[in-house]
């Protein structure tokens, strides 16, 4: 998509045995990879909308790369934890990150995030995952432009819950009340299901959040849907507008989501990751399962990766300063 409390770890094999024929680095004097099962960190707790895409991905992945890979969650700091451990981790090839959009929030909300961007080699952008603003139905607005007119009506009344400071689910919710001109109250939560709870009980009056996890309480009717920030509409929602369908261009965003490894991994273990990844994405049933959690696939070369990131490090750090939030 363009211009789009500490757990315990967590660890749970993807696939059974490997495959019979590993795949191996091409690269001279070097030895054969991978030669055990790959640990895949992921920041975020199990069950989420990351861990189900990575989930996915990694079996077929598996397949592919003839070794199990290990998904070991380690949530906690905005995804820093994870990151961290992944990024003072052997580059072998061996030790992975799945990784979202916070990576690129952290370096701008945090003095010290325990990482840098350039401890990392991309290696493929995998899959962008839209937010859908939703409001409380009892809400009167039964639209954007009502929305709006009805926050304008009454600045500071209404609040609105994310999955914590600094998320983007914060962010994105700052960019459309601070491009309408509008003024809202925010809770933070520790993670996108409280925040949807509490937004479909009333305790707080809106959310713009993933819309994997927003959809059942939308399909529910118990929260309505206003708008989703893709470029184009989805299909799991056809009949609701993009933003800038409804009003508002320019604000396109997601919770994008990829793979990284410690930097001076191996060149040909990268390609070789990159590979499998994108044999992955290409494949009907992996297509259609992450569909279902309403992911928009994508894919690509380890250098398109990098310059996204580079891209959303500057768009994103430029929102965080104009919203003021720090974290320690």
């Amino acid at each position: 998509m363009r211009r789009r409390s500490l757990l315990a770890p967590v660890a749970l094999a993807l696939v059974g045995p490997p495959a019979a024929r590993p795949a191996r680095a091409q690269s001279s004097g070097q030895a054969p990879w991978p030669q055990r099962p790959i640990r895949v960190t992921i920041a975020f707790p199990p069950g989420g909308p990351t861990d189900l895409v990575a989930r996915v991905l990694g079996e077929h992945m598996a397949r592919t790369l003839g070794q199990p890979l290990v998904v070991e969650n380690r949530p906690g700091a905005n995804g820093n934890i994870g990151a961290e451990q992944v990024a003072r981790a052997e580059p072998d090839g061996h030790s992975v990150l799945y990784n979202t959009s916070s990576i690129v929030l952290s370096t701008a909300l945090y003095d010290k995030p325990g990482f840098a961007l350039s401890d990392f080699a991309p290696v493929v952008l995998t899959a962008s995952v839209p937010l859908v603003l939703a409001v409380n139905p009892a809400l009167p607005a039964e639209d954007l432009a009502g929305f709006v007119a009805l926050l304008r009506a009454s600045p500071g009344r209404f609040a609105y819950g994310s999955s914590g400071n600094g998320n983007v689910t914060h962010l994105a919710n700052f960019r459309i009340l601070r491009a309408a001109g509008l003024q809202a109250t925010h809770v933070p939560y520790r993670g996108s299901a409280p925040a949807l709870t509490d937004a479909a009980g009333g305790q707080v009056q809106f959310v713009t959040d993933t819309l994997n996890s927003a959809l059942p309480l939308i399909r529910d009717g118990r929260l309505r849907a206003l708008a989703v920030t893709s470029p184009r509409r989805v299909p799991l929602l056809p009949e609701v507008p993009t933003l800038a369908e409804a009003g508002m261009p320019g604000l396109e965003s997601g919770a994008w989501q990829g793979l990284l490894v410690p930097a001076r991994t191996p060149a040909p273990v990268v390609a070789r990751l990159n590979e499998a990844a994108n044999l992955a994405l290409a494949d009907a049933t992996v297509r259609e399962r992450l569909a279902i959690q309403g992911a928009e696939i994508l894919g690509g070369t380890p250098e398109a990766y990098g310059a996204w990131i580079r891209e959303e490090s500057a768009r994103w750090g430029q929102v965080i300063a104009e919203s003021g939030v720090k974290l320690d």
